[in-house]
């Protein structure tokens, strides 16, 4: 069923057990009772009904995240029109409420909320009867900002953070919150917190016929003895648990019925449940099912089989008191921390313990990177956005994206195309790299919102992993930024090791759980205990062994491609480099007028600060780290057109930002092969929150940066890279491979000059070249590993005057089955290199949907060849930001998303090379 048909689907079950009101039916108006009353909408935020109404302008543009500070810091009611026709039995029902907000009904107070990522539902049925006239609903929301400065006060959180306003980059306090904390800045984002009904509500009202309204399911599907974090049997059957949490009463003697089919209709099973337990508002119960069923893989390792669970409640003799209609998947997932074993260590596997993924019991090299709020204003994410970005993440050959904690839960809606992509899901909790209150009140909602969205999301098969937060063992345990401090730590285990490890726990047999993204594993697993990980921190088998996933940044241009100046562990699940977006989306930001680095415009849009005697000194600070890299390996832009120049060095620093990601992301993928049995790269960061430079590959409004196009071709399957130490003058040639199986194939290299020609230069001992000094070599690489192909021991010493390495290029080419790839090596920086004029030329044509551009380099080597689209179209390439030698032609695809010019954004295409940043 398409995601749509399903969504429908599920609406209409709910429907037919209950009377449901919409309230985004209803008319609205938002005002801060002193000087702004608009029309407002649910959901919504304040800011986007200002906007609407014309009372500010674009938030995003110029500085009017400055200009509109005055916004954040009022507090909104949104006041309903008239609720016509309500019958006395009723509950409010609010997905989501960000954050502080009083519920009014009639003038009556009806609840207060502090947490944006919970699901709230309230009995107005005593207060309907008192109503004067038709009821009018209010929500009052506070500000943000102001309440978690009064909240930091508290004498009981003395020992968390300090909270004392806001210094020009962020808002402080945001641990004192349940809220998006990006929503006070972060390092690639803007402050603005919002407030407002975020997410749809309802009024549901109660029948004699349908007692009951569900609130919320889980469904867990596993093999028999499966446990989280253990790698389960499977020979095993499957085990279909399932858990309705539900408003009213439930008649006695009631039975939880389910039925599951297939794409095609075809019943898998259909049963009551048996093992039935209750408890206030949830019932539970499960099934064994001995069908064989079509497994669930991710993208690029099978098929993505589909199945329709469906749940209903029903008393003997009387219709189904309700009904809810869900997708799954069979798979098992899991994330294997355990220790290295003696077979793996006679493999040459360094001693430690595993990090690495299995899905339905094959190991899984995890390809991807980080996701952030895709919008300062969630209610304008659409399910548009949402698919065509995973569609972005599987186009490059991504198997996962991990949801970045301090964001916000994704709805379901966006885990059912994740489950139809094949595209895994990291999933966190909403905590970011800080201390965080342990006091009852604040585990009490951390309890309830880890609850409410472990049971939500826990029947799609793209659900990877919980983690506790962001970065928190790294900064906790004293090995980041501030000293250990005991008290600290002791509310981190509490936090994390005992109250959310036992939300999940609690939840799913079928998912792992750990406490914190960077995580060094665990020395015991004990389902039985308070904390049933004991986190091994710093203890370690020995002085050779390797636990960890890292977590990496290095902003010294200078060694950024020193190979040995990268982490050795055993997944990256952070890694990058800031750039700045393109020149076409700088238009959407700021005047152009403004288009130089030294603007206060450009400034005021970069977070990635450095020293500095004040903001706009240390936002300079940033900048530089990418301006004097640009410096160091590329040739500078010095173009006489001032747009045309900034154009040159925005897209420059993307082609750093692109050669830095596909150095590291080539070595993670190495160490597959490696002592350390590397497994999993997910750089930083894949999409972005609004306009300015950060570490993202794709920007605001998806248009795709150098970065994105790398990743591709550097996550394909088979891959081969040169690794030059400079220290060493040693050249070595790996292929890589993540298959499951083993691979075999043919290299071929060659030394060329930058007019394409053949140089005379002395290949590897043991290799024989052909008449043009080319020469093959035969390769196996087994299943999830890496091979050496030639080692040259002393690079500089194949050369000579007559041919200097900074005209020399080393081209690379594999074939292994349907499997190619290529790559160019040259020791020189391309800033120093003897570049020449390539000639390109482009040929176009338009076929509806699809655009082809055929490039030929006519007279030379072209480095990092890009083709770019203007405003008037949306979409993307199937490949760019790629070398070709001389005579060499590539034939590259556009699918084209919207078209807002009936096709004459074609001939508006620009093609470029690195050897336009001097010769244009």
């Amino acid at each position: 069923m398409g995601r749509f048909l399903a969504a429908l689907s599920l609406v209409a079950s709910c429907v037919s057990a209950q009377s449901i009101f919409n309230l985004s039916d209803v008319s609205w108006t938002v005002s801060n009772g002193v000087n702004a009353t608009v029309p407002g909408k649910l959901p919504s935020h304040a800011h986007l009904d200002l906007l609407a109404a014309g009372v500010i302008d674009d938030p995003i543009y110029g500085f009017n995240e400055w200009n509109q500070f005055w916004v954040q810091r009022m507090n909104w009611t949104y006041t309903s029109g008239p609720l016509k026709g309500l019958g006395l039995t009723s509950w409010l029902v609010f997905e989501g409420l960000d954050t502080f907000c009083e519920i009014k009904l009639c003038g009556q107070k009806v609840g207060d909320t502090k947490n944006q990522f919970r699901k709230y539902t309230f009995d107005v049925s005593d207060i309907l009867p008192q109503c004067k006239g038709d009821p009018v609903l209010s929500l009052n929301f506070g500000s943000a900002s102001k309440i978690v400065l009064d909240i930091s006060q508290r004498s009981d959180l003395a020992t968390v953070n300090s909270a004392n306003g806001y210094n020009g980059q962020e808002f402080q306090g945001r641990t004192y919150m349940r809220k998006q904390e990006s929503d006070f800045g972060w390092d690639w984002g803007p402050v603005f917190g919002p407030a407002g009904p975020w997410r749809p509500a309802y009024i549901v009202q109660k029948a004699k016929t349908d007692p009951v309204y569900i609130t919320n399911t889980a469904i867990d599907i596993f093999r028999q003895g499966q446990m989280p974090n253990l790698s389960p049997d499977q020979s095993k059957p499957w085990v279909f648990n399932a858990s309705i949490d539900y408003i009213g009463d439930l008649p006695k003697g009631s039975q939880f019925h389910m039925k599951i089919v297939d794409s095609k209709g075809h019943t898998l099973k259909e049963a009551n449940l048996v093992d039935i337990s209750q408890s206030a508002g949830t019932i539970t119960g499960n099934t064994v099912i001995n069908s064989k069923v079509d497994l669930w893989w991710p993208s690029g390792y099978g098929e993505q089989p589909l199945y329709t669970a469906t749940l209903s409640l029903i008393s003997p003799g009387t219709p189904k008191h309700a009904t809810v209609t869900k997708r799954v998947g069979f798979r098992t997932i899991v994330l294997n921390l355990n220790a290295i074993t003696p077979e793996d260590r006679a493999k040459g596997v360094a001693p430690g313990a595993s990090w690495k993924f299995e899905i339905n019991g094959h190991e899984l090299y995890a390809k991807g990177s980080n996701f952030v709020p895709p919008d300062v204003f969630w209610p304008r994410v659409n399910q548009t956005k949402i698919q065509q970005t995973f569609e972005l993440a599987v186009n490059s050959h991504f198997n996962m994206l991990r949801i970045w904690a301090s964001g916000a839960y994704l709805p379901d809606w966006a885990y059912d195309l994740a489950d139809e992509m094949g595209l895994l899901l990291w999933s966190e909790f909403q905590f970011s790299v800080a201390y965080f209150p342990a006091t009852p009140d604040f585990l009490a909602e951390y309890e309830a919102e880890a609850y409410y969205n472990t049971r939500r999301v826990n029947h799609h098969p793209s659900l990877a992993l919980w983690a506790g937060g962001n970065e928190l063992e790294y900064l906790i345990y004293g090995w980041w930024l501030n000293p250990r401090n005991n008290t600290q730590l002791e509310d981190y285990e509490t936090i994390f090791q005992q109250h959310l490890a036992k939300c999940v726990y609690a939840n799913t047999h079928s998912i792992s759980y750990i406490p914190s993204s960077t995580y060094h594993g665990y020395t015991k697993l004990d389902f039985n205990s308070v904390s049933p990980q004991t986190s091994r921190y710093d203890y370690m088998e020995s002085p050779d062994a390797v636990y960890l996933d890292t977590d990496f940044y290095n902003y010294d241009g200078t060694i950024a491609f020193q190979y040995s100046g990268y982490p050795v562990g055993r997944f990256a699940d952070e890694f990058g480099f800031p750039s700045m977006p393109s020149v076409y989306s700088w238009q959407e930001a700021i005047p152009e007028s403004e288009f130089n680095f030294d603007s206060s415009y450009v400034r005021h849009h970069n977070r990635h600060l450095s020293s500095g005697s004040d903001w706009f000194a240390q936002s300079a600070a940033g900048i530089n780290q990418f301006t004097d890299s640009i410096k160091l390996w590329y040739p500078l832009p010095e173009l006489a057109d001032p747009v045309a120049n900034f154009t040159a060095w925005t897209w420059t620093s993307q082609v750093f930002q692109a050669d830095y990601y596909q150095a590291q992301i080539a070595f993670y993928r190495r160490g597959s092969g490696l002592s350390n049995r590397q497994m999993g790269a997910l750089y930083w960061q894949f999409n972005d929150i609004w306009v300015g430079p950060t570490w993202s590959s794709t920007e605001h409004s998806l248009r795709q940066k150098v970065a994105y196009y790398a990743a591709k071709d550097i996550f394909n399957p088979v891959i081969v890279w040169p690794f030059y130490d400079e220290a060493t003058d040693v050249l070595e040639v790996w292929v890589v491979s993540d298959l499951w199986d083993k691979v075999s194939g043919t290299a071929t290299l060659q030394w060329v000059d930058w007019h394409g020609n053949p140089l005379d230069v002395d290949p590897p001992v043991g290799v024989k070249p052909a008449h043009d000094g080319s020469f093959k070599v035969n390769f196996d690489v087994q299943p999830i590993n890496a091979t050496r192909l030639v080692t040259y021991p002393a690079l500089t010493t194949f050369f000579s005057c007559k041919n200097p390495t900074s005209n020399a290029l080393l081209s690379i080419s594999i074939k292994a089955g349907e499997y190619t790839h290529t790559k160019f090596f040259h020791q020189q920086s391309l800033r120093l290199s003897s570049i020449a004029d390539p000639g390109l030329v482009m040929s176009k044509s338009l076929h509806g949907k699809t655009a082809q551009f055929k490039i030929t380099a006519t007279k030379g080597v072209a480095a990092w060849v890009w083709v770019d689209y203007p405003t008037t179209v949306r979409g993307y390439f199937d490949q760019n930001g790629f070398w070709l030698n001389k005579g060499e032609s590539r034939t590259i695809t556009f699918t084209v998303w919207d078209d807002w010019s009936y096709g004459a954004w074609i001939n508006d295409v620009v093609l470029r090379s690195i050897y336009d940043n001097v010769h244009n």
